[in-house]
Order: structure tokens, then sequence, then C-alpha cells
């Protein structure tokens, strides 16, 4: 395809590299330095989507990571990227790009029948038409929802691309590469300090090259690029380009996206598709410009309609007409170099349309003065204007120079709120509340002259406070047109309903209006209530407009109204790149026992637990995981089981004052427990909650083993760290973690003894000389072994230790013991139904939300010492009646399925919040009983065995009678497990 819109000459762009890519299917050429918005604009293309809302036809409107209207659909397949600026993507062979939310084709969009409906799809629409019937939400209104939420699409398949993070610490950070930014890194950099300057473009220079200034008599992106090759070659300076800082945090603490391998169908080998940057810098300069804003006028979103600034970055960046016959309207000069520049790119000025009662300046184009823009004519794409006065213009382009928006940005995300200035007429940065300062056009210096001289001062006090000397050397002599005589003006009034704020959302003046009627006259109501500002470009071209209309509306200033705040990130981050290595199988370290090979040699089948690799079963010919499990539950009670714990946390305490420090962190006494025995014990959060539970072994005069949950455990370690370190430094204890140093094996069942006898047959392992909760150092054939006399299944249990690396031959041993006794190895399936047989809480019921009380521990919490949690586990909500506690449930109907997460509520209810009165933390079937069971909280149940209520699942659609009943399924008396 020919491009017809490319001027013959100028642009920095590289007219020897021709490039191919496809847009909707069709094919196009480009140069290399194209964006894609350039390369479609330059082969004729203008019409790229459709609007979110309406369906409304839509163009390209800005030149920079603040464009509303072209979003695409980057690249096919698993690779493919939705609601991507065609503005910001950077042209390479063979790039695949397509226009979203529209079918079937951007040009014949059947959906654009919404725009029709108009003057149905108000503000607030959603909120007043779902309400009614309510029959209706599921079937009907939620998947209409659905449907037309978002605009592109995601592939729905894993992504096959690598993302990296990394971390940088500097002296100064300059944000954005503009003439501000440059200076400052220029002066910083030459004084020695290390700088790191980022630029969300792919070339130095900003503004610089888009506009016709010139530096010191030459071009000013000449200047731009003798800077960025200076910076290259100091060794103190790191350049980025292509990196967007998107957040800045406290400590100037920034966040960055480096676009490593964004130039290509996919990243060229061994490199990622983006890096996530960590940069903790000592001083910050905010360079990142400013963004114009657009005038509001009727039919103002038809293609064609387009910044100034945009305008003149296609002429004189792209060499690219954006049109070729051009209305200029705006309420500045800026409208008049506009006009020159689309002049010398071969484009007609058919008229300047100034809005100001006076021109500051001549002009060899016909001026409209005192004039507006009342409407633009065209159905596809603008074919013409409407003035104030009926004059109509024949165009296909309208370049709109509304006035520019410093990029406060950053400077919001630190607290600190925009202060209002009426002579831009614009919100300029705060008083910094970090080591940073904004400049240039960021901090409301428009001109380039103002902007060297800024940035070069910041540049100098950026480096002196990070110990250098720094001197300002001679800047630059800069011509550019003339800015400023700005007089405001935010909206023309015509067709309101036809009048878009907001493009990508379809956000009107009407709307806003609607919305300050209905009493959502803050401007962060207003800003949800209507969507303003809430699409991918965040309002960076609409919040203002937006605001100034409310303002008015409420017959206020703008300063009044006030404006919402910024926050990370500035620009769409893929979620990929915050990801980095942590996902799939990288998503965390993954942990094995050492038991992990043993259990694979012997048929085991592994399941995910945390970090861990835990077995989940040992199914046999023809078994699946239930019918494993149901036979390994039943052999354990029947005679003999055993099972690998070794993930469980264990941490070795020894000192002197152990027991006063157990004493501080259960809720339960620990000074009386003598040596050669084990305790359960609870460890409460500070706010009261339940945070761990496990047993603490008692080996020696100063010597104990704990035991934690295999999820909490590092939590555990570093909770007791800070306590000890922060909170009790004068007790003289020292603890670590042993975690990974032993293996354990739980051995269960009435044959369980009879087993580890043979094991250590020269031990007493009778009920009198080793009883429940007993604990033990033993010799196993010169191996130390710890033995425990501790169940969570309700059967005659033990858990033994030996030294990590002779767990596997300890396992066979105990094997080879039980092979008489048909022992039976079970995995965390069984285990896990054993323990709601038995009614043994775990984390799956020890959520966040519950207290000792609640789980039926309340007699454990001593009321002769204080411990971590007591004051506020006392408060009276804590004790009320209708708290959920603890219960056993069980369906009337014995064939009833059963499941976690289902909701409690009473019979003859209807299913809504409101009855609401529990649910089922865990749920399981007991081959032992021979029908499901589970275990839960429901309000006061423990005064409440016997009832029944209904078991509401409504994501599965069911309901199940169940009965109240004790959590103690198995063994409620404890005959077994102390037999």
């Amino acid at each position: 395809m020919s491009q017809d819109f490319r001027l013959a000459e100028g642009g920095l762009i590289d007219r020897e590299r021709h490039l191919h890519f496809k847009f909707d299917g069709r094919r196009y050429t480009g140069f290399a330095g194209d964006s894609l918005a350039a390369a479609l604009l330059a082969n004729g293309v203008r019409l790229v989507g459709r609007s979110f809302k309406y369906h409304r036809p839509r163009g390209v409107v800005t030149c920079g990571s603040n464009e509303p209207n072209a979003l695409v659909e980057l690249r096919t397949g698993a690779r493919k990227a939705p609601n991507m600026p065609a503005t910001t993507i950077e042209l390479y062979e063979g790039l695949v790009a397509s226009s979203q939310n529209r079918w079937p084709s951007v040009n014949f969009d059947l959906l654009s029948v919404n725009n029709i409906l108009a003057p149905v799809f108000v503000a607030g629409f959603y909120y007043k038409t779902f309400m009614w019937p309510a029959s209706w939400w599921e079937p009907v209104y939620e998947r209409f929802i659905r449907r037309a939420a978002g605009l592109g699409r995601a592939s729905g398949a894993p992504d096959p691309d690598r993302y990296e993070r990394a971390n940088l610490h500097c002296d100064v950070l300059v944000v954005g590469g503009g003439p501000a930014g440059l200076a400052a890194a220029l002066t910083a950099g030459r004084a020695g300090a290390r700088v790191v300057i980022c630029d969300e473009g792919p070339r130095l220079g900003g503004s610089l090259l888009s506009e016709r200034i010139r530096l010191n008599g030459e071009a000013g992106w000449r200047w731009a690029g003798e800077a960025a090759l200076e910076l290259a070659g100091l060794p103190n300076v790191r350049v980025m380009t292509g990196t967007t800082v998107f957040g800045y945090y406290d400590h100037n603490t920034l966040g960055a996206v480096e676009r490593v391998g964004e130039k290509g169908p996919r990243p060229p080998e061994h490199m990622p598709r983006e890096r996530m940057w960590h940069i903790d810098a000592g001083q910050v300069v905010i360079a990142a410009g400013a963004l114009e804003r657009p005038i509001v006028f009727t039919n103002n979103d038809l293609p064609g309609v387009m910044l100034a600034s945009a305008a003149r970055g296609y002429v004189n960046r792209y060499a690219v007409r954006p049109g070729s016959r051009a209305v200029v309207f705006g309420n500045n000069e800026d409208i008049y170099a506009t006009a020159d520049d689309l002049t010398a790119g071969g484009v007609e000025v058919v008229g300047v349309v100034d809005s100001r009662a006076k021109a500051a300046q001549s002009s060899s184009h016909p001026v409209y003065q005192a004039q507006r823009v009342v409407r633009a004519l065209g159905w596809r794409s603008v074919t013409g204007v409407e003035l104030g006065d009926g004059t109509k213009l024949n165009c296909d382009l309208v370049a709109v120079a509304g006035g520019w928006n410093p990029a406060v940005h950053l400077s919001s995300q630190t607290g600190v709120r925009p202060v209002w200035n009426s002579e831009a007429a614009a919100f300029l940065p705060g008083e910094p509340r970090q080591a940073e300062a904004s400049v240039g056009a960021a901090a409301g210096y428009f001109a380039t002259s103002d902007a060297l001289d800024t940035g070069a001062a910041a540049g100098k006090a950026a480096a002196e406070a990070r110990g250098r000397k720094a001197k300002i050397a001679d800047l630059p002599v800069a011509e550019e047109p003339r800015h400023g005589g700005l007089e405001a003006l935010w909206y023309v009034p015509g067709r309101d309903k036809r009048s878009f704020i907001d493009l990508q959302h379809d956000v009107t003046v009407s709307d806003v209006k609607l919305a300050e009627r209905e009493g959502y006259r803050s401007v962060e109501h207003m800003k949800r209530y209507t969507t303003l500002g809430m699409a991918t470009d965040q309002g960076k071209t609409a919040n203002i407009p937006g605001l100034a209309i409310l303002a008015e509306a409420r017959g206020q200033d703008i300063p009044e109204v006030g404006t919402t705040v910024f926050r990370p990130p500035y620009t769409p981050v893929s979620l990929g790149v915050f990801a980095g290595y942590n996902r799939q199988q990288n998503f965390q370290p993954v942990r094995r026992s050492p038991l992990h090979e043993w259990g694979e040699a012997h048929g085991a089948v592994f399941m995910e637990a945390g970090p861990w690799m835990r077995i989940q079963a040992f199914p046999r010919d023809g078994e699946d995981i239930m019918a494993a499990t149901n036979r390994e539950v039943e052999a354990t009670r029947r005679s003999v089981g055993m099972c690998d714990v070794s993930t469980l946390g264990r941490i070795d305490l020894q000192g002197p004052d152990v027991a006063e420090f157990l004493n501080r962190l259960y809720c339960n006494g620990w000074k009386t427990l003598p040596v050669g025995k084990a305790r359960y014990g609870l460890m409460l959060r500070e706010d009261g909650i339940v945070f761990d539970d496990g047993t603490t072994s008692r080996l020696g005069e100063n010597h104990y083993l704990m035991t934690t949950t295999t999820g909490q455990a590092p939590l555990v370690m570093t909770h007791m760290e800070y306590c000890h370190q922060v909170l009790w430094p004068e007790l003289d204890v020292t603890f670590v973690s042993v975690s990974d140093q032993w293996a354990g094996v739980a051995v269960a069942g009435p044959k369980s003894r009879a087993v580890l006898q043979k094991v250590f047959p020269e031990a007493d392992l009778s009920n009198e000389a080793f009883p429940f909760l007993a604990a033990g150092e033993f010799d196993l054939g010169g191996l130390p072994a710890r033995l425990f006399r501790i169940t969570f299944s309700g059967e005659l249990g033990y858990e033994l230790n030996v030294p990590a690396d002779y767990g596997p031959a300890v396992a066979d041993m105990i094997l080879e013991a039980g092979e008489e006794f048909g022992i039976t190895p079970y995995g965390l399936e069984a285990l896990d139904v054993m323990r709601i047989e038995k009614g043994h809480v775990t984390h799956a019921d020890l959520d966040g939300r519950v207290t000792a009380a609640d789980a039926g521990f309340g007699k454990m919490m001593s009321t002769k010492k204080d411990y971590i949690g007591r004051r506020l586990a006392e408060r009276p909500a804590f004790s009320e009646a209708r708290r959920p506690r603890f219960v056993g449930l069980r369906p009337v109907d014995r064939n009833s399925r059963l499941h976690a997460g289902a909701h409690l509520l009473p019979q003859g209810t209807t299913d809504s919040i409101e009855h609401d009165e529990g649910y089922i933390s865990s749920a399981a079937y007991s081959p032992t009983l021979g029908h499901w069971i589970a275990l839960g909280f429901l309000a006061n149940g423990h005064e409440r065995l016997g009832e029944v209520v209904r078991m509401v699942d409504l994501v599965r659609g069911l309901e199940v009678p169940v009965e109240v009943v004790s959590q103690h399924f198995v063994d409620p008396e404890g005959e077994r497990q102390n037999a």
C-alpha cells in the first residue's frame, strides 16, 4: 500500500528501512522510527477503533501515552496484548495489530446501535437499570454486563514470554528526557553524581523531537542527540529509554518498567519481554513534561479531531500529514504555531479559530477571531466544522489546543496535592514531601528556555545534596514559537449528549451535569458515577475539562471543587512484569520433604501445600484419589498406617527463660511442663485472633522443641524473633529453626505401639511408661531419634523424628516392622479426613477471623498470666452469643455431599446475607462413618447441637439440610488415643 499521507522529506525516520505490518488483516508499509499510529495515518487509516459504550468511531487523538482512543490488540496467539496505545508502539517488521471493541469489523460494527440508544445509557445507567426484577440478575444482567465489559480480549493462553525484576540505586533519578530532563541529567552527571535518566520514548529529546524548536541556531533534536551521546559516554550515568517510571513511593523509591523485547513479535532469545526496576534514589528530578488538553464541543470525538500538539508532532517528527484540509481551534498562541507547522507539512489550513477576543500575533492564515467551533460535521470521520456564527468550513482535520496540564502524577503519588494556578489554568505540583523537584513543563514552565534553566538548577541542587560540587554550564539559546496567551475555555455549549469529555468511556457533558443534579457533587463521586477518567489513560485528557464542567454546574471555581489524586501506575503495566519469574512452578521455591523420593518409589501422588510438595495419597491400580484415601483411612483405623509429617515447622529453643518465653507467646501455661512431656499450645495475634497452634515438648531442663503448622512456620519464626529482639530482649533464650534438619514420620492406629516396639526393642513404650503426650530422645542403632506420643487422627499414635538424611531408611525400617500388621502408608488426604473425623482444627478452619473461644479453646486461655493477644481477646464482641462457634455437621440425608465454603442458614429463611449464620470450613467423606461430615462455624453453635440448619452453596446451586453435632465424630472420649 502506498503511503499517500507521507511527506517527501523531513521527520526523524529512516527512509532506507521499509517496514511491513498488518492492521486488521491488511498489509501496510512504514519506516523505521514510526509509531504504529504514525504509520497508519501515513497510509490514510483514520478509523482505528470503537468507543466503549456507544461504539462510536474513534481515531488517533494524541501522539503519546495519553492516547484514549487508538487502542489496539498487538500480536496474535498467546503473545496477544490488548489495549495497547498505537501512539506508543514502535513499528517493527512483521508487526500485527487489530482494532478492538467492534463486531464484526471496525468499519461495520453492529453494536454501534448503542449510539441510537445513547439517551438511555446515561450516567448511572447500570445502577438504575439492573435492580429489578432481582431474579434477572444472574441469567440476564450479569451475562450482559460481562459481555459488554472491557475493550480488548486477552489471549486466554499462558504467556510464553519471560519477565524480570531488578534493582537500581542512584544519587539522582531524572524522570523524562526532554529539554528539562536533559539539562538536569547533564548538570548532575558532569558533577560526578550517579545519575539515572528514564524516558518512556525510544529516544531522548521529548518536545525537541516533535516541535520546530531551534537551540543555538540548529534543530532542537540535534542538540538532544548530542546531549544523549554525552550522557551515554559518562560512566556514572545510566540512560534508560523505553522505560516508564510508573510509581513514586515512600523513601524515594520508584517503580519503572523497561520494554526490553517489545520491538518484535517475540523477544530476542534469552531476553525478557519487560523488566521491572525497583529504583532507590537519593534525589528525584521530575521532568515529565505536560499534557495538552482538548476543548469539548459537539461531535468532538470523530476521527480527525486531534490535539494540536499531536498534529504538529506527526508532521515534524514522523513526516506525516494527519489530514489534507485543517481547521485549527484553540484558546492560546499554540494555534498559530500549529497552523504554521501544518502548512509547512503540506496541509491546507482553511481557518484558525481563535476563541479569544484579540489575537496576540498576526497570521498568514484565515483567522476567525472570537469564534468557536460549535460542532464537528461528519459520520465516520470529520468532513467539516460549524462555527458559532453559523459559518461552515470543509476540512478533514481539526487540531484543538486547549492549554497544557503539567504531568503532576508522580508528585501527587507521594501524597502531595496539586495546587491550582489561575494563570496557567492548570494544577501545578504542590510542596514536595520527599527529596524531589519538578522542573520544566511538569512545574508549569512551558517555554523551552525556562525548561532548560529549571532543569539545570534542579540537577545542580540534586548533585550538591549528594555531596558533589556542581556548576551549570552554558545552556543553549532557544528559539521557538510564542507560548501562552491562554484564555481558559473548557467546552462550547451545544448538544451536551454529543459533547464528549472522556473519549474512551463515552462520558459526555450531560453525564457530568446529571451526576451533579443527582447529588454526586464531590469530584470523587462524580468520577465513579460517570466513569470519567477511569479508562486506560486515567483521564489524562479528560480530567480538567470534567472538573471545569462540574465546577460550572456547582456554581464554583475549579479550586473549590478540587481534583482527584493520582495513584500508580502512571500508565498501564502488564501483570506479567509484576510477577516476574514468580509464575507457575516458579511462583515460589518448591520445597520437598526428606521422604519425597521415598514416596515416589512407593507410588505416591503429590500435591502443592504452600511451598511444599506433599504426598496426597498412594493410589493403587484402578484407584482414584478418593478410593485410595478411603482405603488408607480404613487401614489406619483398623490396624496401622504411617505418614510423612516432615513439613511441620520445628523450632529448637534453649535457655533458662524458655518457659517464660513460651508463657508469653502462648495463651495457656508452660511453667509446669515437666521434662519428657509435650503440650498442645495456642498462639494468638495481638488482636486476639488465633495465630497458630501446635505442640511443644520439653526435652531437657532448658531444652524445648516447638512444632508449628506447615503453612505458618516462617511467620511464627518471624514473630518469635520480633518478640525476643524488640519486646523481651532481657529473656535468656536462644532458638533456631530446625525444620530442615529432621525427617518426621507419624505412625498411627491400634497396632502402632506394636510396630514401634519392634523398631525400639529395648524401649518401654507401654501406656504407663510412655503415655499420651510423652516425649523422649532415643537411640536407634546409634542414630539419635526423638519420639513423641501425639496424634491428630484420634488413634493411638506417635511421631518419630530422625536426622533428615536418614528419613528414607527409617521409613523403610518402619514398613518392614509393620509388614505383619499390614501397615499402610497414607497421604495428606487421609490425614485430613481423620483429623476432621476427630474434630481437630487446622488452618483450613483458622482463617484469620477465629478466636480461641470460637474454636472451642476458651478454657485454654489462662487468667493467671499475661500473653500476646490477651487484652484484645477480652473485647466484649468476642464473647457475644451470636458469634460463630466451632461445630460438627452431618447431612440429614446421609447420601448428600457437603462442601467447604458453603454457608449455613436457618430453615424457612431466604438465601440472603441477612440470614447467614455461619459457614463450613472443612468437609470430607468419612469411610469410618459411611457418609459426608463437616466442620464449621455456626452462630451460638455450642448451644444448638441437634438442630437442623441448611447448607446453602449458591456456587454449585445446592441446598442440603444438615444436623449440628459435636465436632468429635470419632472417639469423642479419647479412648483410642489413650489406649
